[in-house]
């Protein structure tokens, strides 16, 4: 009985409504779509989501041995870089070749994302340009904020990618001028503050007031649709 009602549910899956309203999205969209016509036969989406996990992996490790030396600041873009490439282009080749795997994207890409945010702010915890406390709460909000996200996919049949015109591809390009700008200004406010503790404390405040934001109002709406009548 529970094979059977398992296979009922595969077989009425859904995949939620992406929702894409960034400054970036729309030029953003016709590149990747561009670049994925052009990717050879032999290049899959799961290729392309292996290199932008090891990407983020790397950026992690950039920033870690950026403890010892700057310049590790600069891979650390080359990589983010690369897990753009990587991570926004394995969806887009599949829908361009028609041959989409909802469920199996949705799952394997937000569970590295995950994991991939897990070894990126560690690895800024542990590069000196950041303070632990800092990087261990952008984890705390980024994974709160995806858990949220997560939810509303499943209740509401919406995933939105990107909040109040804000989304990754913007956040990488925050850390990639976070990174030059450290080159030469590791210390801000007279030298009073790592630059990335400033930048961190921005980024806590946006993200803490999205999700109460959008928690609250993704729970009036479906207090609204399941009244007790």
């Amino acid at each position: 009985m529970a094979i059977s009602v398992f296979t009922d549910a595969v077989s009425g899956f859904q995949p939620a409504a992406r929702r894409q309203e960034s400054f970036l999205a729309d030029g953003e969209r016709r590149l990747l779509i561009a670049i994925a016509k052009r990717i050879p036969g032999g290049i899959n989406s799961d290729h392309l989501t292996v290199v932008g996990f090891a990407a983020h992996l790397l950026t992690g490790l950039s920033y870690a041995l950026a403890r010892f030396h700057r310049l590790w600041l600069v891979a650390a873009i080359f990589f983010l870089v690369l897990n753009w490439l990587g991570d926004s282009l394995d969806g887009t080749l599949a829908r361009v070749r028609r041959a989409e795997r909802p469920r199996y994207g949705f799952y394997v890409d937000h569970m590295l994302d995950s994991l991939g945010a897990v070894a990126l702010m560690g690895g800024l915890a542990l590069s000196g340009y950041a303070s632990p406390s800092v990087a261990t709460a952008l984890l705390v909000a980024f994974l709160l904020l995806s858990i949220q996200s997560y939810l509303a996919t499943h209740t509401l049949g919406e995933f939105r990618l990107s909040f109040w015109s804000f989304g990754p591809t913007e956040v990488r390009l925050a850390l990639i001028a976070a990174n030059l700008a450290a080159l030469r200004w590791p210390r801000v406010l007279g030298g009073h503050y790592r630059l990335f503790d400033a930048g961190g404390v921005v980024g806590i405040a946006g993200m803490t007031a999205i999700l109460v934001v959008f928690t609250g109002r993704n729970i009036c709406r479906l207090y609204n649709e399941e009244r007790i009548r």
